[in-house]
């Protein structure tokens, strides 16, 4: 495979690169990717830096499901996030701060990555991620579907006006997502150069 058939072959995402010989594989493949990705979203989560005034941390949890969702594509992007919304919901502490539970005021931040993940990994199917002008603009619309889900939610939880909801759950954040953009700006499209020299 030369590195013009990895650059431009549509449809493909990272995760359709790992080889498969039989469909049998492939399941368990698709299957270790999807537990994979849940479980890097959990330890991301765990990195945390405070926020004062918010009841929203700064964590990695973010960059983890955009990631995710990148590097699996649409369908095991979202299985991997839903498992790891789910999981979380039920118990297991791998949300921000080692909590769980759908009661805090930052879980419409964990939904609006559910739904962010998938956005993503459509895009990426389309070949979102393969160059840095594309990636940006692909984790930005990321961003802005965790926030369009967060930010409401928040005000909700937390008995906030949307324009203090904004305050607490928005704007702190900015500055640490362009900060993620530029790293998947760099990550994957290397990525996907470093698919095409190996094959």
């Amino acid at each position: 495979m030369s590195s013009t058939t990895v650059t431009t072959h549509p449809g493909t995402v990272l995760a359709d690169l790992l080889p498969a010989a039989t469909a049998t594989r492939a399941r368990v493949r698709d299957a270790a990717l999807v537990l994979g990705g849940a479980a890097l979203t959990g330890v991301a989560a765990q990195l945390v830096v405070p926020v004062p005034g918010s009841p929203v941390p700064v964590t990695g949890q973010t960059f983890a499901a955009l990631l995710v969702g990148a590097s699996l594509g649409t369908g095991r992007g979202f299985l991997s996030l839903a498992l790891y919304t789910v999981m979380g919901m039920v118990g297991v502490p791998w949300f921000a701060e080692a909590s769980s539970g759908a009661l805090a005021p930052s879980f419409g931040y964990v939904l609006g990555m559910l739904l962010a993940g998938t956005l993503v990994g459509a895009l990426a199917r389309r070949g979102g991620d393969r160059h840095v002008l594309r990636t940006a603009g692909t984790m930005a619309l990321g961003s802005a579907v965790i926030y369009a889900v967060g930010v409401p939610y928040l005000a909700v939880a937390a008995d906030l006006s949307l324009g203090e909801a904004v305050a607490a759950g928005l704007v702190p954040f900015l500055i640490g997502d362009a900060l993620k953009a530029a790293l998947a700006m760099g990550a994957l499209p290397t990525a996907w150069k470093l698919a095409g020299r190996r094959g």
